[in-house]
């Protein structure tokens, strides 16, 4: 189980540092950027998270509800609260960002059409909204660990 443990708690960091990452970094150059410049600057940014960060997603959450039952006191119920926060990210992502992403990489090659929707500020409001999701299962992640390592601690935990 210890392994199973560590393992989800590397998932919660790369998919809260991935996300942070782009929060402080993608999403200021996207905003910098013509809207031209910004479909395109999008459409090969997003290709490579669309194919990682469900997997991250999916096996850490996977991790956690079967370390979870083993583990016990405070460790547990921030186990399963780390899940609740990652289904937050998931559906953020999947009813938010998603949606946003096809529609970007449907338009066409060329100028942008008449009356197009410039979607960079929901995306970045959506993205913000799973970061926070993402960096506050990281913190569970990190207060489980700490109390599973320093037992004493499972009192101030609680």
């Amino acid at each position: 189980m210890s392994f199973l443990f560590a393992a989800a708690l590397i998932g919660s960091g790369l998919l809260a540092g991935t996300l942070f990452g782009v929060a402080v970094g993608v999403v200021p150059a996207f905003a910098a950027v013509p809207a031209g410049e910004y479909v395109r600057i999008h459409r090969v940014v997003g290709a490579g998270f669309d194919r990682v960060m469900p997997f991250i997603v999916i096996a850490t959450s996977a991790g956690d509800l079967i370390v979870a039952p083993a583990v016990g006191g405070p460790a547990r119920v921030l186990l399963l609260a780390a899940v609740v926060l990652q289904a937050g990210v998931a559906a953020t992502s999947q009813l938010g960002n998603v949606p946003i992403n096809r529609r970007v990489r449907s338009l066409p090659a060329g100028p942008l059409p008449d009356g197009w929707a410039d979607p960079r500020s929901a995306w970045r409001r959506w993205h913000l909204l799973r970061t926070s999701f993402a960096l506050a299962a990281l913190t569970a992640h990190a207060l489980a660990a700490l109390s599973l390592i320093h037992p004493a601690l499972e009192g101030s935990l609680s």
